[in-house]
């Protein structure tokens, strides 16, 4: 049976969900790629995690950075010849499941069958944090390919060169630096096409028009207020990848 776990499995994956959400762009609908192998987490033996696990998993690796699609626990590590790196730290792999208890009814005496429900959590490790084990487990480096160009792209060069942007590469986050006043965008290559670069950037500098220095909007001082809501709504509203109206 998995072990009982005394953390509160369902706080900590709500929360790290909620965290992703407020980032701005959660990692199942982002248009770049962070981790380098991507796609569904998969347990040691290679079958895809479902249900929460598998959204939970993939949030994780986002958030760490992690390339190998591949979880395991310590036990099932060592089993493959590995070893988890000394501080590491493991996450949470939940297990949902029934089962069936018959109790006495004190009224009756009548023997009464219930189902019960029940949630265990293992703590597993991303092949990334495991030295030795065979090679499948970690990604083979993949040199990045430029994204796919766009149809309008000496449209979206125009639109952009207007606009006196200061724009920094580097990274895997996408967001508008209000404080220094420039935006932070992955590069190029991380992104699948060059329309969803476009897209992207056309939301940041969204974001970039409402800085005091130009139209100076007030919205957006806290997460989860209308004000910052109601941002959220005026940059989504520049977000449509300009190749569709720039020509």
């Amino acid at each position: 049976m998995p072990k009982k776990d005394s953390r509160d499995v369902a706080a900590e994956i709500t929360a790290l969900i909620v965290r992703k959400l407020e980032e701005g762009v959660p990692p199942w609908s982002r248009p770049w790629s962070v981790t380098g192998a991507g796609a569904r987490p998969l347990r040691h033996c290679g079958t895809a995690y479902s249900g929460i696990n598998s959204l939970y998993l993939w949030a994780i690796a986002d958030t760490r950075g992690y390339r190998s699609r591949y979880w395991m626990t310590y036990r099932q590590a060592a089993e493959l010849g590995g070893q988890v790196r000394r501080g590491e730290t493991g996450s949470l792999s939940v297990y949902f499941s029934t089962f069936a208890k018959t109790e006495t009814d004190r009224r009756t005496g009548d023997e009464v069958r219930k189902t019960i429900r029940f949630l265990r959590s293992y703590i597993v490790f991303s092949a990334d944090q495991i030295d030795g084990l065979p090679a499948h487990f970690y990604p083979t480096p993949v040199a990045a390919l430029p994204p796919t160009p766009s149809e309008h792209q000496a449209a979206i060069d125009r639109f952009f060169a207007t606009l006196p942007l200061d724009v920094r590469h580097g990274g895997d986050s996408a967001f508008f630096n209000r404080a220094f006043d420039f935006i932070q965008m992955p590069p190029p290559a991380a992104f699948r096409t060059m329309d969803h670069y476009a897209s992207t950037l056309a939301h940041e500098t969204v974001h970039w028009t409402g800085h005091e220095h130009r139209l100076a909007r007030t919205f957006g001082k806290r997460f989860g207020d209308a004000a910052y809501s109601f941002e959220e709504l005026v940059a989504l509203s520049g977000q449509s990848a300009p190749s569709a109206t720039l020509q």
